[in-house]
């Protein structure tokens, strides 16, 4: 038998979604498939352009976690085990309120809500998207001092957050303040935006692209953010594998 378990629980801090982390790692070991983080301001667009779905506590806590377990045994064993972990979640103050879907549609009402946070940022208007990798005791301390940078920079400005907490993958877009013009503060701000979040992910040990790659856009980028030997490594594998340079020329490495 196999059966699935998802849970929704709002946490007060990022440092606290990566400590229920550590500890749903620990309850559920391999059967731990999905953990996602959701800052208020992410979910708070969702509420906005997508009022139907309903999103669990958003409004109590600056961020949400959204995590799966698959159980080898059956629902009753899985039920128990979510509610285990979330019980010593909530006794070490990792959580502070939690919902546990009781169905396969509840389940996938939590996830759309979840998958729906791209399509609510495009409803509000452009923005300026950045798919990173961090190690995940560092996520926490990267959100607070880049969002620091970005609002000392730019007043008003919203950033955006969520992301794969458990593989180290953060969506780390900025929003231009409400009632600015998207299209200017793009114009305006977009490379002093990237600049001084890849140069946070740089000083924070991690990568300024994580499953969306590198492809034409971040090529030139690359090398200010990469190892030079890792990147002459990358070279010499490209050359040896395609001495011609007929496959996806120019994308990741610069010629």
């Amino acid at each position: 038998q196999h059966a699935q378990r998802t849970a929704w629980a709002c946490v007060p801090s990022v440092q606290a979604g990566v400590d229920l982390l550590g500890l749903a790692q620990q309850h559920l070991g391999a059967g731990l498939t999905g953990f996602e983080i959701m800052g208020q301001a992410a979910l708070g667009l969702v509420a906005k352009h997508l009022p139907d779905l309903h999103i669990p506590f958003w409004q109590s806590a600056p961020h949400s976690v959204l995590l799966e377990l698959s159980d080898t045994e059956n629902e009753n064993h899985a039920q128990a085990r979510l509610e285990a972990l979330l019980e010593a979640a909530l006794n070490r103050g990792c959580i502070h309120d939690a919902v546990v879907a009781q169905s396969l549609s509840q389940s996938r009402e939590l996830w759309h809500v979840r998958e729906s946070i791209s399509l609510a940022q495009a409803a509000e208007g452009l923005n300026i998207k950045h798919d990173i990798a961090l190690p995940v005791s560092a996520i926490p301390g990267f959100v607070a001092h880049t969002d620091a940078l970005l609002t000392q920079a730019m007043p008003g400005v919203r950033v955006i957050h969520f992301g794969h907490l458990g593989d180290g993958n953060l969506h780390y877009n900025v929003q231009c303040p409400i009632g600015a013009d998207a299209a200017q503060f793009l114009s305006t701000h977009e490379a002093q935006v990237n600049h001084l979040v890849f140069e946070s992910v740089k000083a924070f040990g991690g990568s300024i692209s994580a499953e969306h790659g590198i492809g034409l856009l971040k090529a030139d980028t690359l090398p200010a953010y990469k190892d030079p030997v890792a990147l002459q490594l990358m070279r010499n594998i490209k050359q040896a594998l395609d001495p011609q340079n007929l496959m996806n020329p120019g994308r990741v490495l610069m010629r």
